[in-house]
C-alpha cells in the first residue's frame, strides 16, 4: 500500500513541479513567461490550468498526509526510556582445587 501512495505522490509532484514551470508568469520579479503568445494564450487557458494545478495541490497534499499516517502506524511505538535496562551478568571466580601454601617466614 505505502508504495503505491508512494509512486502516486511522485507522480503529483513531478506534474506540479512541470505544470507550475510551463505557466505563465504573471509579473515576477523574474520576468520569465511573461511574453505575448505562447503555447497557451487567453483566459479561458489560464483557468484550465489553475484548476489543474490545484487538483494537483490537493492529491499532492492528500499523498503527503497518507504517507505520513502509513509511517505512523508501521512505526514501533517504544522509546529508549522505556525498554528495560540490560544487566550484564558477570561470570562467577572458578574455584581452584590448589590447596593454600602459608608462608613460613
Amino acid at each position: 500500500m505505502q508504495e503505491i501512495v508512494l509512486v502516486i505522490h511522485l507522480i503529483l509532484t513531478v506534474s506540479l513541479v512541470v505544470l507550475v514551470l510551463i505557466q505563465r508568469s504573471e509579473g515576477g520579479a523574474l520576468g520569465i513567461g511573461g511574453g505575448q503568445g505562447g503555447a497557451m494564450s487567453g483566459r479561458s487557458a489560464a483557468t484550465l490550468m489553475t484548476k489543474i494545478t490545484t487538483a494537483l495541490a490537493v492529491g499532492f497534499f492528500a499523498t503527503s498526509l497518507a504517507l505520513a499516517v502509513i509511517a505512523k502506524e508501521q512505526a514501533q511505538d517504544s522509546s529508549i526510556f522505556d525498554a528495560p535496562e540490560k544487566t550484564v551478568e558477570q561470570p562467577e571466580p572458578e574455584k581452584t582445587t590448589d590447596p593454600v601454601i602459608p608462608d613460613t617466614e
